[in-house]
């Protein structure tokens, strides 16, 4: 049996076709990918990416650490919240993934990176930070859901809190923001607007149970 997501269970009730992911039991479908492919370009569908590892790096010379790590430009992460893709790379300039870093101050960034490659990101990620004084912390209590589609942001924004609403909305693409535990980013996988949403794995079930009710459908990552 591989590892299960907090949202496991909403899978098998939604009748996902579970498979062997890095390790993960997610849904590749929940019947047809063609369709869900569809809805996500037309609508709105929601992906579990709570496979996937969210790592925070703290400390004084993050920025310079990311600088030695990542084949893109840091130094172009200004504004708190900004998003950058970029591959991380060893020694040889070889790739060990592709990922998304997250600037929230200059002592704090957040990264995303892939499940296939978890044990070498986090290995590396733990060789290189003693040089530069940086604590490297992964997040497995939190979960992500990703919702995308021309209509993700409309049918989401109800459902957040008050506060989270007030900015979410306002939220300018490749940028995100704190709602307490939450984090709502406006980027994405599929080429969609939408938003990817951290949050505490305890608070998974409920809030995918609330985008389904809001009309997002489930989609597998076979349509991401």
């Amino acid at each position: 049996m591989g590892n299960k997501t907090p949202l496991y269970d909403e899978h098998v009730a939604d009748g996902g076709k579970l498979v062997d992911f890095a390790g993960w039991e997610m849904p590749i479908n929940y019947g047809s990918q063609i369709e869900e492919h569809n809805n996500v370009r037309s609508d709105a569908g929601m992906f579990d990416v709570s496979h996937m590892t969210v790592v925070d790096l703290e400390g004084e010379r993050t920025r310079e650490f990311l600088r030695y790590l990542l084949a893109n430009n840091v130094d172009r992460l200004k504004d708190s919240g900004k998003a950058l893709y970029s591959c991380m790379l060893n020694e040889d300039a070889g790739v060990i993934d592709d990922l998304i870093v997250y600037f929230i101050r200059d002592d704090f960034f957040r990264m995303v990176v892939n499940a296939g490659t978890h044990d070498k990101d986090i290995a590396w990620l733990g060789r290189q930070a003693p040089a530069f004084d940086v604590s490297v912390t992964e997040r497995p209590e939190l979960a992500m859901i990703a919702i995308q589609g021309p209509n993700a942001r409309a049918k989401t924004l109800p459902l957040l809190s008050n506060a989270a609403r007030a900015f979410a909305g306002e939220l300018k693409p490749f940028f995100g923001d704190f709602d307490g535990d939450w984090f709502i980013a406006r980027t994405g996988y599929t080429g969609e607007d939408g938003f990817e949403i951290i949050l505490p794995a305890a608070d998974a079930a409920t809030f995918w149970g609330k985008l389904r009710a809001a009309g997002v459908k489930p989609t597998g990552l076979g349509a991401r």
